[in-house]
């Protein structure tokens, strides 16, 4: 480690032994990188993410009550219905009882049930391909959900549900007269992409599964939209990997608040119906063109008669934050400086903007179909160089 680093380090420490955090000083320093080392960039994270307070005394208080919580949405949102469910299979086959699967009434256990497991399905699909190359979202956790993993338990876990419902459930249709048909399933069953690890043991990505379900569950107004596994990926793995143990084995319940936290600030590039309003991913995407306009006359005309709109590529890159762009060690190094702006998705428009005019030579001479291979895969992979042009766009102004 350089003198610097460890200079760095020390500089960081002391803001966060402070009783009082002064936001700005952390934020300046976190721009620009936060260390990895003694769980610096997590600490951080919790903070600028509203997870835990300025005031140092009351972290230990607020992450008692939060994880407390978190629990007890483990045990009504997950174990409960396990249970209800295992007993509804084993003792209420007779389907004249007052609840049963062709129930309508919304209040039905089983209706419930059903609607959940189209959320959960999606969810599945989504995070076992949770960074492919990666081996981390494959391997056991070190510290499984004791409360779902506890061998007294008899319940069906989400993943047995899984199991259940492509491989042995019948699926409820509801036709346009609103008659409930249920039919066997016509898909092939779903093939896991990756190992399932023996009873006792759970992978990273059934971890995220469960803090996506239950983000779900809360949030019904949103559920859960597909990309939402890749916002939710770079924060679980940097808290999954503090190399602070007594922290570490509470990357769940942390990862879920600040996902939660994160989600409230970025939730409406989610809701399709705000797409064309001025808090919506339109109007975002359509901001990073007016931003080039005003930065590089040359290079947005060049995109305009190409009839190259930001939706082809922005899209993608604003609603995952950036997450499916770059490696995630450099992913994580884009948050740090996104999380500690003041305006922190004001700056992302800025980093986008600085994207493209780091390839703008490149795309002078370009045609549409090789301009756009560029824009969808983009060449450049190193941050720092993105970030240091972004920051000089915002200084531009």
């Amino acid at each position: 480690m350089s003198r610097l680093h460890r200079s760095r380090i020390a500089e960081f420490e002391e803001i966060l032994n402070e009783p009082n955090i002064v936001l700005q000083k952390l934020r300046e320093f976190c721009f620009n990188g936060i260390p990895f080392e003694g769980g610096l960039r997590c600490l951080c994270w919790k903070i600028l993410l509203n997870y835990l307070p300025l005031e140092r005394g009351a972290w230990n208080s607020q992450l008692r009550k939060q994880r407390e919580l978190y629990a007890q949405f483990l045990k009504e949102m997950i174990i409960q219905p396990g249970i209800a469910k295992a007993e509804l299979g084993v003792f209420r086959e007779d389907v004249t009882l007052d609840d049963h699967p062709l129930n309508l009434n919304p209040n039905s256990q089983w209706n419930t049930y059903f609607k959940d497991n189209e959320v959960l399905l999606q969810i599945d699909k989504d995070v076992r391909r949770l960074y492919p190359n990666m081996a981390f979202f494959q391997r056991p956790t070190e510290y499984p959900c004791l409360l779902i993993l506890d061998p007294q338990n008899e319940y069906e876990t989400l993943r047995k549900r899984v199991e259940q419902t492509t491989l042995k459930s019948q699926t409820v249709a509801r036709n346009r007269s609103g008659v409930t048909n249920m039919s066997s399933p016509l898909k092939a069953p779903v093939v896991s992409e990756y190992e399932v690890l023996p009873d006792g043991f759970e992978a990273h990505w059934e971890v995220v599964e469960r803090i996506l379900f239950i983000y779900a569950k809360l949030n019904p107004g949103i559920a859960y939209v597909q990309g939402m596994n890749e916002i939710v990926g770079p924060l679980y793995y940097t808290f999954a990997t503090n190399p602070n143990s007594a922290w570490k084995e509470h990357a769940e319940a942390d990862t879920f608040f600040c996902f939660t936290n994160l989600m409230s600030e970025i939730r409406d590039n989610f809701i399709k119906s705000l797409d064309d309003s001025q808090c919506g991913i339109t109007y975002k995407m359509e901001k990073v063109y007016v931003i080039l306009k005003e930065k590089d006359r040359e290079l947005y005309l060049k995109l305009q008669e190409q009839n190259i709109k930001p939706q082809f590529f922005a899209f993608r890159w604003l609603t995952l934050l950036l997450s499916q762009e770059f490696l995630l060690p450099d992913v994580i190094r884009i948050w740090d400086s996104l999380f500690a702006d003041d305006s922190h998705f004001d700056f992302l428009l800025l980093v986008c903007c600085a994207m493209l005019t780091l390839i703008r030579d490149q795309l002078l001479e370009g045609d549409f179909i090789v301009n756009m291979r560029l824009l969808q895969d983009y060449p450049i992979s190193d941050v720092h160089l993105i970030l240091k042009t972004a920051k000089d766009l915002q200084e531009s102004k």
